[in-house]
């Protein structure tokens, strides 16, 4: 009978009997997932088999029984594969297992001895085996010393090496590679690395910080790695300098002092200017436009601002972010520390709150959060008790608490002060002695708390920070992410973050979705989904923890903002009197952090506008066609086809198409397929002329096309280049292509009927290979997982067909493909759909064979003649650890 609990069962008629019988509310059943099927089904069948040769046993049959059973299986197999190749993998009567093998040259040979003779383990090689120190059990060392005897390679992942037990197997392993045998040794632990010089030579150089403590910690920072002491001169405060060839200085000094009127355009070789999200104030702009250094370096933990001038910022660099580590990717690094957040219940709703401007009304919150007393003193108490339930030990405490305002920031010290929780309040008038003392003290325990108002946001460094609270709702998700930051400085003894967030009801318009997505990891899912799954992306090392009523007032709020068309379209109708931007889909899925992919599962902007009432309703003939297809086009990368696109559309009226060079109507080709999706068979058909002509009668969505083409043009953060296949190809390496876009682009105009992840094109001499990583429905399948993966940057795994051998055409294909001039194309992803649908595949390239292991399938490696970029190693390596 079966028990309540979990379970991974193949249904069989028993089960299905006991199942039917239950209540459908008590179960909970799933179809056997395609890709995983043959994994699932052969374990099950395995099952069933060893108890079918049991019961031979039982009733006196004998080990031919037994044979002759498995034999009448793989018979049935090979009746209804019609696959020949099964009738060599019966069984042989003689009933016999390989046991050994000696090279015909084997030393062994020469001194008597036989195969027999080898050294074996007492324990299985085909199974894998505990040990657990029982009385009869053998040596883990002595196994190991006898499975290295006869190895030919050694692959040992242990969590750490010690001297102690390394000792115990050392001559075996050293006379292993002396004999020329491969020895591969991972530990999870390791010791040393290398400090490399920043820096080889320095001219002239130009530091700016908008404060002093800034400024002093990265000289002192430049000294360290330069080894010199005495490097650079600051100009600050009461701080002058003897010359400005190393200068560090404040951009409050810079304007006061007018260095831009006062040095040379070229006098700087080298300026770095810290959190450079402040570069579009006047300030700051009137140094960057007056220095013209050889190298500019920008430094911000936020460089999206939320007031539209983040393109401001980027010109300076050409429009494009040289290097960037977002923070999720940094705590994976081990840049930053991880982190444990908890999002509380609050004691205060706020979605009565006036909404101003793109925020709260600070007036509202003081008077909530400290002014109206009962409410003030409630909450304080509930933090109280809060920390007291999440901290480990209040002792150990470092903490900033992030207030509204000076009075929130005054009530929350006081009331801690008086339930003996030493506390200080700081705000941005505070000087800098004072705010000095107060990082000493916090340092050094004698404070728990420091209270804070408009500082702390950013560039000051207190490592030893270890908790963080959140206590009011932060709307700009630059100030959520840098307050965030303080806390997740490296510090010794330091394990992690402990995050408190006091979530209550909110306003409609408040934005809890960019927060999450922005802690999270790559991820494939939205952030509803990570929720309702314990966010399963958060960063290694780091927990995100909601409670029941933050967890529902998260939901309610994303699906009422941009879960559901109504949700967006009353972002629309708000959106320039909430943000005084300008109305447009850059700006829009800029400020609200959107993937302009999801925003098109809804409708077409367009659309979304004329429902807000803030455009005027249209009827145009392309609208149904461009509305199916704009999520497809909103994954576009390719800066060629792009350019082409951008050129060519506002002047369809005035093109014949058949008369376009051919790399044009591949392009075009690859437009009119993801549109209308089919392939333009004749230019000159009278619907397809017809399809294309009705673009130029739609102004309205052809405008938006035109914009989403440039939005999707400069986020292109990478660099394509063209390949060489023997004809005008239009792919781009790198670049992301739907399976019918790569296709008609290889003049495969029947993109349909393809159905399995290999094509042979013969008249291109080209195999095109349809590589998913993670085959199942899942997220995570070890069975498939690992079939297709990057081994490093310029090699590939990739697993064949099951029913191809070496022998067969395609196989020998595949390993003669230099010889017989034929190319193999690799495109990848990394599951079958994403966010917006169908998932597209990136082109790693042409593949060159390397070698091959086993037969139907074969397991092929191929080296790729362009390395896969460190963007996407990451997603195509699944042998990565950590």
């Amino acid at each position: 009978m079966l028990q309540p609990g979990l379970y991974e069962q193949v249904i069989n008629e028993e089960i299905g009997g006991e199942l039917d019988a239950l209540p459908a509310q008590r179960r909970a059943t799933a179809a056997i997932d395609k890709a995983e099927a043959s994994q699932v089904l052969a374990q099950y069948l395995a099952s069933v088999a060893q108890k079918g040769l049991d019961d031979l046993v039982d009733k006196g049959g004998d080990v031919s029984a037994q044979i002759g059973l498995v034999n009448q299986l793989i018979q049935t197999i090979e009746h209804t594969t019609q696959e020949a190749d099964f009738a060599p993998l019966c069984v042989d009567g003689r009933a016999e297992q390989l046991l050994a093998l000696l090279r015909e040259n084997d030393p062994a040979l020469v001194m008597g001895r036989t195969a027999g003779d080898l050294p074996r383990p007492e324990t299985s090689l085909a199974r894998s085996s505990l040990f657990t120190g029982a009385l009869n059990e053998p040596q883990m060392f002595s196994e190991l010393k006898k499975e290295i005897a006869c190895a030919d390679r050694i692959d040992m992942l242990v969590s750490f090496i010690k001297w102690s037990g390394l000792r115990l197997i050392l001559e075996e392993l050293r006379a292993f590679t002396q004999s020329g045998g491969r020895l591969r040794v991972i530990s999870t632990s390791y010791m040393g690395a290398t400090d490399p010089k920043a820096i080889e030579e320095l001219n002239r150089l130009l530091f700016v910080a908008h404060r002093e403590e800034i400024l002093r910690q990265s000289r002192y920072t430049f000294q360290n790695i330069l080894r010199d002491p005495n490097f650079g001169e600051l100009f600050v405060g009461g701080s002058r300098p003897e010359d400005l060839d190393h200068l560090f200085v404040s951009i409050q000094t810079v304007n006061s002092q007018e260095l831009y009127n006062r040095l040379p355009a070229d006098y700087y070789d080298y300026i770095v200017v810290d959190e450079f999200h402040h570069a579009a104030a006047p300030t700051y702009r009137r140094l960057l436009d007056h220095f013209q250094p050889q190298l500019l370096l920008g430094l911000t933990a936020t460089p999206e601002r939320m007031d539209g001038k983040t393109d401001i910022i980027l010109n300076y660099f050409g429009g494009r972010i040289a290097a960037e580590i977002r923070l999720p990717e940094a705590i994976d690094r081990k840049l930053l520390c991880p982190f444990q957040y908890f999002g509380v219940a609050d004691t205060v709703d706020l979605d009565e709150l006036r909404w101003v401007r793109g925020g709260y009304d600070k007036n509202d919150l003081t008077n909530l959060y400290s002014l109206n007393r009962a409410v003030a003193e409630r909450r304080a108490g509930h933090i109280l008790q809060s920390l007291d339930h999440y901290v480990t030990d209040m002792d150990a405490v470092k903490g900033l608490g992030f207030c509204v305002s000076v009075e929130h920031a005054r009530f929350m010290a006081d009331y801690f002060n008086e339930h003996e929780v030493p506390s200080l309040c700081l705000v941005g008038q505070s000087s800098d002695d004072e705010r000095y003392t107060a990082k000493k003290r916090l340092v050094g325990g004698e404070l728990r708390f420091l209270f804070v108002v408009d500082i702390y946001n950013e560039g000051v460094d207190i490592p030893e920070v270890n908790t963080v609270l959140f206590l009011r709702p932060t709307e700009s998700l630059t100030v959520f992410l840098q307050q965030l930051g303080r806390g997740l400085r490296l510090s010794e003894d330091k394990e992690c973050l402990t995050v408190l967030d006091f979530i209550g009801q909110a306003n409609r318009k408040y934005n809890f979705e960019e927060k999450f997505a922005a802690l999270l990891s790559n991820t494939n899912h939205s952030v509803q989904y990570e929720l309702k799954h314990g966010f399963i992306s958060a960063p290694k090392g780091c927990y995100i923890q909601l409670e029941k009523k933050p967890t529902q007032v998260i939901l309610d709020s994303i699906k009422n903002s941009f879960g559901l068309r109504a949700g967006l379209v009353g972002r629309i109708r708000t959106f320039e009197e909430d943000t005084e931007l300008t109305l447009n889909l850059s700006n829009f899925t800029r400020y609200y952090h959107l993937d302009v992919r999801t925003l098109y599962t809804k409708a077409s902007f367009s659309r979304l506008c004329v429902a807000a009432g803030v455009k005027p309703d249209f009827d145009e003939p392309a609208e149904t066609a461009l509305t199916r297809a704009f999520g497809r086009l909103a994954a576009l990368d390719s800066r060629r086809w792009i350019s082409f696109l951008l050129d060519i559309l506002p002047r369809l009226d005035n093109v014949d198409f058949s008369t376009l060079p051919p790399i044009e109507r591949r392009m075009l080709q690859m437009f009119y397929v993801t549109v209308w999706g089919k392939a333009a068979d004749d230019w000159r058909d009278e619907e397809v002329l017809s399809n294309l002509y009705s673009l130029s009668d739609s102004p309205v969505l052809l405008a938006e096309l035109l914009e989403l083409l440039r939005l999707r043009f400069d986020a292109i953060d990478f660099l394509d280049q063209p390949v060489d296949l023997g004809f005008d190809c239009p792919l781009d390496v790198h670049c992301t292509y739907t399976r019918d876009q790569l296709l008609v682009a290889l003049d495969f105009n029947k993109p349909a009927t393809v159905r399995e992840g290999v094509k042979w094109l013969p008249d291109k001499q080209l195999d095109v290979f349809f590589v998913t990583l993670n085959k199942a429905d899942k997220d995570y399948s070890p069975t498939t997982m690992y079939k297709d993966y990057s081994i490093n940057e310029t090699l590939f795994h990739w697993q064949s067909q099951s029913t191809t051998t070496p022998n067969s055409s395609k196989g020998q294909r595949y390993i003669h493909h230099r010889e017989m001039g034929t190319k193999v194309l690799l495109f990848v992803r990394e599951l079958k759909t994403d966010l917006a649908g169908t998932a597209p595949y990136t082109f790693l390239g042409t593949a060159n064979y390397v070698k091959h292991e086993g037969s139907r399938p074969m397991s092929i490696t191929w080296k790729l003649d362009v390395p896969i970029p460190a963007k996407y190693l990451k997603k195509t390596n699944k042998l990565v650890v950590g």
